[in-house]
């Protein structure tokens, strides 16, 4: 398979002892590249940081999630466009709501929505969006926007099925994770994955979080990387009922033109 992870955490510090390790080992597994998340106003210049450093291999998002709306200022604005010049950020985001923690109260994270995706319309760059228990703010406060945003994706979608048609019905790409692999709590997304058209599905880790729970053996750390994509793929494909070649090939075709990446 030659894949990429559309969504890992690589500037997350259980990465900080071994992270050329965990890099080697997504090649090996063949995972040839990875967009790295930048979640808040510490980690995506970080994010920037580690994609320079690996060139070709690692891109990075830059963005605020709305679990940290509240340090959205302007100064935090003025920073978060700064970071959209740089070649290598290929992302507005993560950003959108989240209603199911509430860090932020519920007005900060629209606001901080807001003016992410009015960078998103400036600049014309992809979004790389968060949705938790806030299907309807969410897409209302897209709405607005209509017309003015590139190509969107809702990364990590655990949502219902009335839910995933209303973001395909607005030509949204959809995020898939190990979450799928949560027979706790995932289970409804196997039927949902057969219904995403194979030109707007894309696959992700979210590592360091979401293992997927069918992965045998477990890392006794039970810390989520992106080497174990594959196992995603695999999950993903037995469920649309294709070959996981196919699925591989789909998603990685999606991603490359979702993104704009050179081929690796």
């Amino acid at each position: 398979m030659h894949l990429i992870d559309i969504g890992a955490n690589l500037t997350h510090d259980s990465f900080d002892h071994d992270r050329d390790a965990v890099l080697a080992r997504a090649r090996q597994a063949g995972v040839a590249q990875m967009v790295v998340t930048g979640a808040s106003r510490e980690h995506s210049p970080l994010a920037l940081r580690l994609a320079q450093a690996h060139p070709g291999m690692l891109y990075a998002t830059a963005g605020v999630h709305p679990h940290h709306a509240t340090e959205y200022t302007d100064e935090c604005d003025a920073q978060m466009r700064a970071l959209q010049a740089h070649p290598e950020v290929v992302a507005v985001g993560e950003c959108g709501l989240d209603y199911f923690r509430d860090f932020s109260p519920r007005p900060a994270q629209r606001k901080a929505f807001e003016r992410q995706l009015q960078i998103g319309a400036d600049t014309g760059k992809p979004l790389f969006l968060h949705q938790r228990d806030a299907h309807e703010d969410f897409v209302a406060v897209m709405k607005n926007f209509d017309g003015q945003l590139g190509p969107a994706v809702v990364h990590c979608f655990t949502g219902t099925r009335e839910e995933l048609f209303d973001c395909l019905d607005r030509d949204w790409y959809i995020g898939i994770t190990g979450w799928l692999c949560d027979e706790r709590r995932g289970a409804h997304l196997r039927e949902l994955v057969r219904h995403i058209p194979a030109d707007r599905l894309m696959v992700e880790t979210d590592a360091p979080y979401l293992l997927p729970r069918t992965l045998r053996p477990m890392p006794k750390d039970r810390r989520n990387e992106p080497a174990f994509l594959p196992h995603i793929v695999e999950e993903v494909a037995r469920d649309r009922g294709e070959d996981a070649a196919l699925t591989a090939a789909n998603a990685t075709a999606a991603t490359r033109g979702f993104f704009r990446l050179p081929q690796a």
